[in-house]
C-alpha cells in the first residue's frame, strides 16, 4: 500500500486513478467473470486504501468511484424517467406449434416463401425485473426499471449497488466508446442468495418473499440504497434503447460488444439459422432450467438482423420481430376444501379457492383465483374437488383441471352469494360478475381509497392500505370526499401516528387538492374501464370536467380508442346521482382541477407524422420536444426507416442523420422545428 502521507495532491490524485481501474478491473473478474485474480484480502487493501485516499482528499471523490456504491442517503420517494425507446413487453408462445407460428408471421411480412430460413438469436428468459442503465461517455449517470413500458422508476443510486453494474464500460480495443448507451437487462438474485435472504429475514421475525423476482425487485426498490447494497443483487444485459456513436447489425453483435464493455450478457445463447434450431434450444433450456442459478421462465427469440426489424415494426404492445416462448407452467395436484368471496374496488365479487398447501416451484400455494362465476360453471368447480392447480406464469395461482374422476359424491357446488359478504347489500349479476351495489361497501371503499390515493391519481404520500382499513372501520371515510374532511384530530386518534406523520397526512391531503390535472382525477374517482391512458384521451379530447361530465354516448364513442363499453361506462358512471354528489362534496372542500391544453390536431403541421430527433437541442429538452409534437398529432420515434416523415437535427447528430440522407427522409435544423412549433401555435 502507498505511504499516503507522503504522497504530494497531484500523486494522490494519480494513485485514486491507479486504485480505482485496478478496482474495476478485479469486480469484473470477482462479479462478472467468476474468475478472480486476487484474494478476498488483497482486494479489500485495495479498496482501503481508496477510502483513505478518498477521505484525504475529498475534492478528487466522483459519483463513479467504487467507494461510491454504498451509503447513498435514503430518498423520499422514487423520481420517474421516461425511456428514450418504450421497453415494450413481448407476446407469448406458450409452446413449440406457437414458436412455429411467430416464425410463419415473420416470413410472412418480410414476404419470403414459407421455406426460407430466417436467423434468430435465441436466450434465456430471466424471470426478473427489467431495468434500463444510460452511459454517457462510458459513465454511468442513470438507472430506472422498465415501470409501465414508457416512464420507470428512477433507481439510480440503488442500481449503483450492484456490483456487477461497471460504474465505467471497459474500453475495448476493436470498439468506441458510445457517446450515449442505455443498457436494457434483468436486475436477478441468485437462487441461493434468495434462500439465504429468506432465512435471514425469518430469523428477524420480518415478512419473507415469495420468489426470488419479488426478492430482486423488493431489494431493487428500496428507498435506502444502503439496504439493497445488503441484498447480492445481479445484473445480466439483453439488449440496448438508444447507441450514439457506434452502428450494430446484428443483435448478437449486441450481446458481444455488451460482454466487451463489461457486462454479463445473456447465457447461455444461441445463434439459429433456423426455426428448428430455435426449437432445439427451446427444449433443451426447458430441461435444465432448475440447473440455472437464476430462475428462467423461458426462452426469448428475436430476429438477429437488426435491419429487419424497422421492417418487421411492431405493434403499441409488442415488437413483431421478437417473441418469448415460455416454459410449461410448474403444476401441482390438491384439493379445494372452501371458497371465500373478494370484493374488489369496482364491487366486482370473485371466488377464490382455499387449497390443501402445496408447494408449487418454491412458493407455497395456499389460495388460487377462480376469476367468475362463468368460469366456475365451465369448469363445473366444486368444494371437495380434487385439481390441479398451477402458477399462471409462474406467478398468480389458478386452477386449470378438475380430476373429477376422484369425487365421492360429498362435493358441494360453488353458488354465487345473494347478498355482498362484507357489507350484506344486495349482489347484481353484470356479465360475467356479480357486483356489490353499495358504493360505501366497505371493501370496495377500502380499495377505492388505496385507488384514489395512489401516485398516479390524486398521489397523497402516506395513505396505504393499512390506514385505508383504519379509516373505514373507524367510521372516518364513508366515501372517497370525506378524505378532504379528516382533521388532524382525526388521524391522531388512529394507531401508530404520532404528532408529525398526523401533520404530514393532513398537509399531504391539502396539497392533493390543488390543481390536480385533469387526467389524474377522472383516473383516481374509479370510472369503470377507465386506466391511466383512457383518462389522458378522455382530458385531452374535453378539457374540462364539466363537458365530460356532460358527454353523449355518441360523443364518447366517436373518439379514437373509445369503445362502446368505455363509453358505456363513462355515461352511467356520471348518471349515478350517488357518484354526482361525492364529487361536487370533494368541490366543496377546495378540490381545483386543472383544466387540459386541447388542440385541433388537424390543424398540425405534425399531425400523422412520424418525427425523429438526432443531436443535442438547445431551445429544449428532447422529453419537451416529445411532448410537443404528441400534443399536435404526431409520433416520435428512435430509429429512422422509410416509414419516418422528418428527421430534427440538432447540434453533433449522430447517425440517424446519415441514416435520413441515405432513405432521403426530409431533414430540418433546430430554427426549421421551432418555427412548424409556432405554426401551430405553440409559443417557442
Amino acid at each position: 500500500m502507498a505511504e499516503k502521507k507522503k504522497l504530494s495532491r497531484e500523486e494522490a490524485k494519480k494513485r485514486i486513478e491507479e486504485l480505482r481501474e485496478l478496482i474495476n478491473y478485479h469486480n469484473y473478474r470477482y462479479y462478472v467473470l467468476d474468475s478472480p485474480e486476487i484474494t478476498d484480502e488483497e482486494y479489500d487493501q485495495l479498496f482501503r486504501e481508496l477510502v483513505e485516499l478518498e477521505e484525504m482528499y475529498p475534492e478528487f471523490v466522483t459519483p463513479d468511484s467504487p467507494t461510491q456504491r454504498v451509503g447513498a442517503p435514503p430518498r423520499k420517494e422514487f423520481g420517474e424517467v421516461r425511456h428514450s425507446i418504450p421497453m415494450l413487453s413481448l407476446q407469448d408462445a406458450r409452446n413449440e406449434d406457437e414458436l412455429r407460428e411467430f416464425d410463419a408471421r415473420v416470413k410472412r411480412q418480410l414476404g419470403l416463401p414459407p421455406d426460407a430460413d430466417v436467423e434468430y438469436m435465441a436466450e434465456p428468459k430471466f424471470d426478473g425485473l427489467s431495468c434500463e442503465i444510460v452511459y454517457e461517455n462510458g459513465r454511468y449517470v442513470l438507472a430506472s426499471t422498465r415501470g409501465d413500458g414508457v416512464v420507470g422508476e428512477d433507481v439510480t443510486p440503488n442500481v449503483r449497488t450492484i456490483k456487477s453494474v461497471p460504474m465505467r464500460l471497459l474500453n475495448p480495443p476493436d470498439l468506441p466508446i458510445p457517446a450515449r448507451i442505455e443498457v436494457r437487462g434483468e436486475v436477478l438474485m441468485r437462487k441461493d442468495e434468495f434462500e439465504k435472504l429468506n432465512m435471514e429475514l425469518a430469523k428477524r421475525g420480518e415478512r419473507t418473499f415469495a420468489n426470488p423476482r419479488n426478492a430482486a425487485a423488493g431489494s431493487l426498490r428500496q428507498l435506502d440504497p444502503n439496504i439493497t447494497a445488503q441484498r447480492r443483487l445481479d445484473f445480466v444485459a439483453w439488449g440496448i434503447g438508444v447507441v450514439e456513436g457506434i452502428e450494430f447489425k446484428k443483435q448478437s453483435e449486441i450481446l458481444e460488444a455488451l460482454e466487451k464493455y463489461g457486462f454479463k450478457a445473456s447465457r447461455p445463447r444461441k445463434a439459429c439459422r433456423n426455426i428448428d434450431e430455435v426449437i432445439q434450444y427451446y427444449r433443451q433450456m426447458e430441461q435444465e432450467r432448475e440447473s440455472f442459478v437464476y430462475e428462467l421462465d423461458g426462452i426469448v427469440v428475436k430476429v438477429n438482423n437488426l435491419e429487419l426489424h424497422d421492417k418487421l415494426g411492431q405493434t403499441s404492445r409488442s415488437p413483431r420481430w421478437a417473441i418469448a416462448g415460455k416454459f410449461a407452467p410448474r403444476q401441482k395436484t390438491t384439493k379445494i376444501i372452501d371458497v371465500v368471496y373478494s370484493v374488489g374496488r369496482s364491487g366486482a365479487i370473485t371466488p377464490v379457492a382455499i387449497l390443501e398447501p402445496v408447494e408449487i416451484g418454491g412458493v407455497t400455494v395456499s389460495r388460487a383465483t377462480l376469476h367468475n362465476f362463468d368460469f366456475v360453471k365451465m369448469m363445473d368447480v366444486r368444494i371437495g374437488d380434487t385439481v390441479i392447480v398451477q402458477r399462471a406464469g409462474d406467478v398468480i395461482p389458478e386452477i386449470v383441471t378438475v380430476i373429477k374422476e376422484k369425487r365421492t359424491g360429498k362435493e358441494k357446488p360453488i353458488e354465487p352469494p345473494e347478498k355482498c359478504p362484507v357489507c350484506g347489500a344486495d349482489v347484481v349479476k353484470e356479465g360475467a360478475y356479480y357486483r356489490c351495489v353499495n358504493i360505501s361497501c366497505p371493501a370496495r371503499l377500502v380499495q377505492s381509497i388505496i385507488h384514489f390515493a395512489s401516485r398516479k391519481a390524486m398521489d397523497i404520500e402516506g395513505i396505504g392500505e393499512k390506514t385505508a382499513r383504519l379509516f373505514v372501520e373507524r367510521g372516518l371515510v364513508k366515501d372517497l370526499a370525506d378524505i378532504f374532511y379528516l382533521k388532524k384530530s382525526d388521524i391522531l386518534a388512529l394507531p401508530g401516528f404520532a404528532e408529525k406523520s398526523a401533520q404530514n397526512l393532513i398537509e399531504a391531503i391539502e396539497k392533493a387538492k390543488k390543481d390536480v390535472p385533469l387526467w389524474r382525477f377522472l383516473y383516481a374517482i374509479g370510472i369503470p374501464n377507465v386506466g391511466e391512458y383512457t383518462a389522458k384521451v378522455l382530458a385531452e379530447k374535453f378539457g374540462t370536467f364539466e363537458r365530460l361530465k356532460n358527454a353523449s354516448y355518441t360523443e364518447l364513442l366517436s373518439i379514437e380508442g373509445i369503445g362502446p363499453e368505455i363509453a358505456r361506462s363513462i355515461v352511467e358512471f356520471f348518471r349515478e346521482p350517488r357518484n354526482i354528489q361525492v364529487i361536487e362534496k370533494m368541490f366543496k372542500a377546495g378540490l381545483t382541477l386543472k383544466e387540459a391544453e386541447t388542440r385541433e390536431v388537424k390543424e398540425s403541421p405534425f399531425a400523422g407524422k412520424t418525427v425523429v430527433f438526432t443531436g443535442a437541442l438547445s431551445s429544449m429538452t428532447r422529453d419537451r420536444a416529445r411532448e410537443l409534437v404528441e400534443s399536435l398529432g404526431g409520433r416520435v420515434s428512435n430509429s429512422v426507416s422509410r416509414k419516418t416523415d422528418l428527421v430534427v437535427v440538432g447540434e453533433n447528430p449522430g447517425s440517424k442523420f446519415r441514416r435520413a440522407q441515405e432513405l432521403g427522409v426530409k431533414t430540418i435544423n433546430e430554427d426549421g422545428f421551432l418555427e412548424m412549433l409556432r405554426q401551430a401555435g405553440v409559443e417557442v
